[in-house]
């Protein structure tokens, strides 16, 4: 169990870490915690060809443990490779805690956690759900039956947000003493200067710049995106859309664009987050469903208005009419913020001071760390 120096060893476990939320999360808890309490292994899947592997692109300083067919793809011979490669790899290293992070992972890893017979404790951290807008009603409820199974045997449920939390309870997955609400953190970014930013990367400097920032994906609805950007050429607004991302898509999303063409440039995946969104005045997210995007939180640091649909635990970041607009999930709702904040500077500014203040009180990288640190070792202490 607990190594010589009396360090506390962690198992996080993640399906894959491709580009996303979840592997920001997990990449930060691997470097923020403090190695003098806690001994730390990072185990992951391979991502898929489509995505951006977040270790590769982004976090190359973090070591990994690669298992083979623990990522997205479902496949009943690679799933038993990768459950049967965990139980090895806990018998192993023998943690005091395993901590899985999405839905894959969580069943791979607390059932081989069960079956390895070492006694570590059980932490899960839902990072979002499934339970709206990715699988049919009968699907659905399957996800929900093999949770509230797993739950049972998890000391800690994490919930990113309140609503992510709140949706779980309400579909009988675990109970409400078993979660924590764990906001994400995220490091300060530096004071980077507009016009510079704009300079370099060749833009306009008297444009009004919204930046999507996030999977090209059918749940983070690009073909919402492109319903507002064609709104907005209707209306012959001076808002001009940036996208930083790729995926399932991309390559249609960019057809239509340019086929119909809107005010939309297409940036592929990127590594300069902070610096597209410095070069930006207002942020968008056009979801079906999110549980906490840690794009808007960036947005909110670089002191960006947001305009989202309310969906999943956005409302944790963005709250109506103080730091952006909450919509419904129409394209017109969408548009009609949007023109709100293009008519207005002095709003766009306000805003984006009150979203900067939200995010450095709730959503600091110390407080998130220090709420794991003090978890970690509340339950070991047990």
């Amino acid at each position: 169990m607990a190594t010589p120096d009396n360090r506390i060893k962690v198992m996080q476990i993640i399906a894959r870490m491709n580009v996303g939320g979840p592997a920001v999360i997990v990449a930060q808890l691997m470097r923020g915690l403090d190695q003098r309490k806690f001994e730390q292994i990072l185990v992951t899947g391979y991502c898929d060809g489509d995505e951006a592997d977040y270790l590769e692109e982004v976090a190359t300083d973090i070591q990994a443990t690669r298992i083979a067919g623990l990522g997205r793809s479902i496949s009943l011979q690679d799933d038993l490779r990768a459950f049967l490669d965990l139980i090895r790899l806990i018998k192993r290293f023998d943690p005091d805690v395993i901590h899985t992070h999405t839905a894959k992972a969580g069943v791979l890893g607390r059932l081989a956690s069960l079956l390895a017979g070492k006694g570590a404790v059980r932490v899960h951290t839902f990072h979002g759900h499934l339970l709206h807008g990715y699988f049919s009603k009968g699907k659905t409820q399957i996800v929900i039956e093999i949770e509230k199974a797993f739950a049972k045997g998890t000391k800690v449920l994490i919930a990113i947000g309140t609503k992510v939390r709140d949706d779980l309870l309400a579909a009988g997955i675990g109970n409400a003493d078993q979660f924590r609400v764990f906001f994400p953190g995220l490091p300060v970014p530096k004071p980077l200067n507009k016009q510079t930013q704009r300079s370099q990367m060749g833009l306009d400097s008297e444009k009004i710049y919204c930046a999507y920032v996030g999977r090209v994906a059918q749940i983070k609805r690009p073909d919402r995106l492109l319903d507002v950007a064609a709104l907005l050429k209707e209306r012959s607004s001076s808002v001009h859309l940036l996208v930083a991302g790729e995926g399932e898509l991309f390559e249609q999303s960019k057809i239509r664009a340019e086929q119909q063409s809107l005010p939309v440039t297409f940036l592929g995946w990127r590594n300069d987050i902070d610096e597209i969104l410095a070069a930006s005045d207002i942020a968008i997210l056009t979801s079906d469903n999110e549980g906490i995007p840690l794009t808007l939180i960036q947005a909110a640091f670089a002191g960006l208005p947001i305009v989202a649909t309310d969906v999943g635990s956005v409302s944790d970041i963005v709250v109506d009419q103080s730091n952006g607009y909450l919509t419904q999930t129409t394209p017109h709702s969408l548009a009609d913020a949007l023109e709100k904040l293009e008519r207005d500077a002095q709003l766009r500014e306000l805003m984006g001071q009150a979203g900067k203040e939200r995010a450095t009180r709730y959503f600091s990288l110390e407080r998130m760390l220090k709420d794991h640190a003090d978890l970690y070792q509340g339950i070991h202490n047990l």
